[in-house]
């Protein structure tokens, strides 16, 4: 069956939409709270989440219950009209953005990440007069739609396709692991935010007329807590002095949460740890438990009344469908319905001790970071710093071969690799992962690394 499955794959998928981690690729036939299933029935205890679209575990009930509910009433309507669950998922959105951050905005859907990040492009150009430069991260992520590549970081995915409008300005994001020698966390943030803040001292460097006071940039497009940048979290004092820089020019904050967001750091956005007010906020992923392809952004009122972006200016014929709107509704509930901060964080905080346990018997774990259940660590050479990719590699072919050991039975383990130089392990748990599934995270990881290193 799978040898049927990967020769029809080979003969008639495209490989554009695919990132093959090992070959032959793996296959899974099932799922359930924080593992995968194969053929086999081996289970592989899942670390990345579908890169944290499932932050509420796999085949959760109350979901599925959601799910089923809104199959059975209204799964299907044409994007022109209105149904109930579109209107509550906006209106939670909005209202837990007004409670926290004191401005009034609203909700707009759209499919995919990619797609709502095209979405803000539109409406930041459209509030700045028809601007199309913006400021992004060396290290960003925000997709690989044409609008979306150009303020993504990665050369490689806009190599082949030209460019539709105009490049990002990249700017440096602080990487406390990688910051110069003799500089404190706080130091070196307040560095990269002067760094940034230099180019608004003259007119020749290129992105700001002094005698009129304006910027030849829309927006900062950024992602608090980056993501297949390896999970960087950069010193809390950065992006208050970012902010305070863009906002004396007249430059649009958007927070990208696609992966962050729905309380991957214990708050419901990653920027809130950092005390600024974002003037939008892209999401998706995990807003439906990755159950829908939906996505959307919350902006201040200024920016997206019906004055300013009027009925039409952007529309996909998916957008806020009834079945997406509905989990997305019961995730706003959940979430409303307890303090999930508390308990993400103890978590994280217990997790991160195991990875540090780890770093003290495995030198080539020379950093490991978190921020909740987001965290860390990065994979380097006995040195204690050049990055080493290939161990890392090896890690991820040996944890989804399904050969480690626990307990006399063979079990699996799905890694996620993100950083600059491809030797980070990006871990995004469910939100919902036990203590005891921490602990076996932590030998199988053990075992991971005594195996990659004896067979490398």
């Amino acid at each position: 069956m799978t040898d049927s499955l990967l020769a029809d794959e080979a003969r008639y998928c495209s490989f554009g939409d695919t990132v093959h981690y090992v070959e032959p690729p793996k296959v899974f036939e099932r799922c359930e709270g924080s593992y995968l299933f194969d053929a086999r029935g081996i289970a592989y205890l899942d670390l990345q989440m579908w890169y944290s679209a499932v932050n509420f575990g796999y085949a959760n009930p109350r979901f599925t219950a959601a799910l089923e509910r809104q199959l059975h009433t209204l799964p299907q309507v044409a994007s022109q009209y209105l149904h109930p669950t579109k209107v509550e998922l906006a209106k939670a959105i909005a209202q837990d953005a007004e409670r926290k951050f004191g401005r009034a905005g609203r909700v707009h859907f759209n499919v995919g990440g990619s797609q709502a990040i095209e979405d803000a492009l539109k409406l930041v150009r459209n509030a700045s007069n028809g601007k199309s430069l913006m400021f992004a991260f060396e290290g960003g992520y925000h997709g690989r739609t044409l609008g979306a590549s150009a303020i993504t970081s990665s050369y490689r995915y806009r190599r082949r396709y030209g460019h539709f409008g105009d490049r990002a300005y990249f700017i440096p994001f602080p990487y406390p692991f990688r910051r110069p020698k003799g500089m404190t966390a706080d130091e070196y943030g307040e560095h990269c935010v002067a760094q940034f803040a230099r180019l608004f001292e003259t007119e020749y460097h290129g992105v700001w007329d002094p005698k009129v006071r304006q910027s030849e940039y829309a927006a900062f497009f950024a992602e608090a807590i980056q993501g297949t940048g390896g999970y960087v979290i950069p010193p809390r004092n950065f992006f208050p002095g970012l902010k305070k820089v863009l906002d004396e020019h007249g430059i649009l904050f958007v927070a990208d949460e696609i992966q962050m967001g729905f309380c991957r750091t214990g708050k419901l956005w990653s920027i809130e740890h950092f005390g600024v007010v974002p003037d939008a906020i892209v999401f998706g992923k995990s807003l439906t438990n990755g159950l829908n392809p939906l996505s959307g952004l919350w902006a201040r009122e200024e920016l997206i009344n019906p004055t300013v972006f009027p009925p039409g200016s952007t529309h996909s014929s998916f957008a806020s469908n009834p079945l997406g709107t509905a989990l997305g509704l019961e995730t706003m509930r959940m979430l409303a319905e307890s303090d999930w901060e508390t308990p993400i964080l103890e978590k994280g905080a217990y997790f991160l001790e195991g990875l540090r346990e780890l770093q003290r018997r495995h030198p080539e774990v020379a950093d490991v970071d978190g921020l909740g259940l987001a965290l860390r660590a990065e994979i380097c050479a006995a040195d204690g710093f050049t990055a080493d990719k290939a161990l890392l590699d090896r890690m991820v072919e040996i944890g989804l071969s399904g050969d480690l050991d626990h307990d006399g039975r063979k079990m699996g383990l799905v890694l996620d690799v993100g950083g600059y130089y491809k030797n980070v392990i990006t871990f995004a748990p469910s939100l919902l992962i036990t203590k005891p599934e921490i602990d076996l995270a932590m030998r199988l990881l053990d075992q991971l690394l005594w195996r990659a290193k004896r067979e490398r």
